[in-house]
């Protein structure tokens, strides 16, 4: 990694920003702690490893954990990838600007198609994960009716924390990473030290869960342990206009996020198994909500209270950074024409600065999702959301290979942030690892029932098939003039204006549609 070479005059963001062909729009307030705490509210540790623990468990035993260790390594790859992207192209939206600007405009719209209703439908799920969390706290009954209603409330007051600005989110993030780290650090290391039952050896003993068959094949039906946690680093470069010196700081924040994030999710997971009263029953598939059981024990019950108080931060803390993200792709993508009501999408509020309406969406579709989950058959929110994990890896996936692409074609990346000669290495071991765990993403299971061994591929399908339908009837790619295509172009114009051979108020042309 080193800043670029050729640089010998450092363009202001606003310079760089008019250089990409837009202007200044919006308070540059989020320093570079907010940033990777946004990204790390998202990613949120304590809601990947809560979530998901019993399952992995019950399907790879201890050894379930090394997921968290492949991923993260695989993820950190794309973390880097993303990282050269966004400095050359700090600008708001993430997948879609980075996906259209290296790629075109067909295909951005795509990616954030099944990138915007992944988002969608993550936040309906955190919300909904997080209501069980807000009844426990106050010894509320777990039905449906209660569930419903305190997932609204998380939406709506996540909802009414974005509408006051960009430095509430920043404060909120500071606080629901602070509560992440007290619920996943600090217990999980309470846990590995005070509360151990089991020898570190655990995690290398698959305690029969393969029966009579090859463990290789129950460690890889585990692999959603690590999937489903690391991702939500990219949200640092969904906000790039309202951090001060993006270029810089959110390729940092993303490496960060996974790190920590990596770390912290170790911790957690580690503890639970090394201080699970029964082990064996966890395995089985027996017990299906383990934690609360192992924290009570551990704890007792005024430290379990308070992990609650911890928890239901963190998860309200999530869902507010889900909804900035996805608001910020929805406001990149009408600022550019290229969805219907784009005009009121791209409203920003004169005075919070934050795009209004598009937030409204983020959060009156999930009430919606949450309402036919409320109507639908018991367990219908782990089949809408069994899509969401496979189509934010395909929309990450779609911006490594469009990346490849253009490497292929001549382009070094012209953002302060550089990977140098390695960039290609990098770039390709991130498509590898990419393709690979998008392949145990959509492998279907073998429960027996047939729709439910395939909607991963069902629900991503019918999202997919909805977007290319509209993409070729209506085609909304021909609304916009919006640059597409121009990575080489954009990094030769930056190098330019670096060294002071073209005024900054230069922007780059627009390309022909793709």
């Amino acid at each position: 990694m080193s800043s670029e070479p050729s640089s010998s005059t450092h363009l202001g963001d606003g310079e760089h920003l008019a250089v990409l062909g837009y202007e200044d729009s919006f308070n540059r307030s989020m320093t570079l702690w907010a940033n990777f705490a946004l990204g790390f509210t998202y990613l949120s540790p304590l809601v990947g490893v809560y979530s998901l623990f019993a399952v992995a468990m019950a399907t790879g035993g201890p050894p379930s954990i090394w997921w968290i260790v492949i991923v993260g390594a695989g993820q950190f790859l794309v973390s880097l990838v993303f990282g050269e992207v966004v400095s050359q192209y700090p600008i708001h939206g993430g997948i879609y600007p980075w996906a259209r600007r290296l790629w075109g405009r067909r295909y951005a719209w795509m990616a954030a198609w099944i990138y915007i209703w992944a988002m969608i439908v993550t936040i309906t799920a955190v919300a909904s994960y997080g209501s069980g969390f807000l009844a426990s706290l106050f010894g509320l009954p777990a039905t449906k009716e209660v569930t419903l209603g305190l997932t609204v409330l998380l939406l709506v007051v996540a909802l009414g924390l974005n509408f006051t600005g960009t430095k509430t989110l920043a404060t909120v993030a500071r606080i629901g990473l602070s509560a992440e780290l007290i619920g996943v650090i600090a217990v999980g290391l309470y846990l590995l030290i005070f509360q151990r039952k089991h020898p570190f050896s655990v995690f290398f003993d698959t305690m029969g869960v393969q029966g009579h068959g090859s463990y290789l094949t129950a460690f890889l039906g585990a692999a959603l342990a690590g999937l489903f946690l690391f991702y939500g680093f990219e949200a640092c470069g969904d906000v790039a206009e309202e951090v001060a010196n993006p270029a810089r700081r959110i390729p940092l924040a993303m490496m960060m996020t996974i790190l920590v994030g990596g770390v912290s999710a170790l911790f957690a997971f580690g503890g639970y198994i090394l201080a699970a009263p029964d082990l064996a029953k966890i395995v089985a598939g027996k017990d299906v909500d383990p934690i609360p059981e192992i924290l009570q024990s551990a704890l007792g019950d005024v430290g379990a209270k308070i992990f609650l108080v911890v928890a239901v931060t963190a998860f309200l803390s999530c869902v507010l950074s889900l909804q900035a993200a996805a608001s910020r792709l929805l406001f990149s993508f009408a600022r550019d024409g290229m969805i219907p009501a784009h005009r009121w999408l791209s409203k920003v509020s004169p005075r919070t600065k934050v795009p209004v309406n598009a937030l409204i969406v983020a959060c009156s579709i999930p009430v919606v999702i949450s309402l036919i989950v409320y109507l639908g058959p018991d367990g219908l929110i782990t089949q809408v959301t069994a899509f969401a994990v496979l189509g934010i890896y395909v929309a990450f996936q779609s911006v490594v290979l469009a990346s490849l692409r253009q490497r292929v074609k001549g382009w070094r990346p012209a953002g302060p942030f550089s990977l140098g000669r390695g960039g290609m290495i990098v770039n390709i071991l991130a498509l590898a690892y990419g393709i690979f765990a998008m392949v145990l993403l959509a492998w279907p299971t073998s429960t027996g029932n047939w729709f439910n061994d395939w909607i991963v591929l069902i629900g991503f399908g019918i999202v997919a098939g909805a977007g290319l339908l509209y993409l070729f009837l209506a085609r909304p790619d021909r609304a916009s003039d919006a640059p597409a295509g121009d990575a080489i172009r954009v990094a030769e114009l930056l190098r330019a204006h670096r060294s002071g051979t073209v005024a900054p108020a230069a922007a780059a042309e627009p390309a022909p549609a793709d």
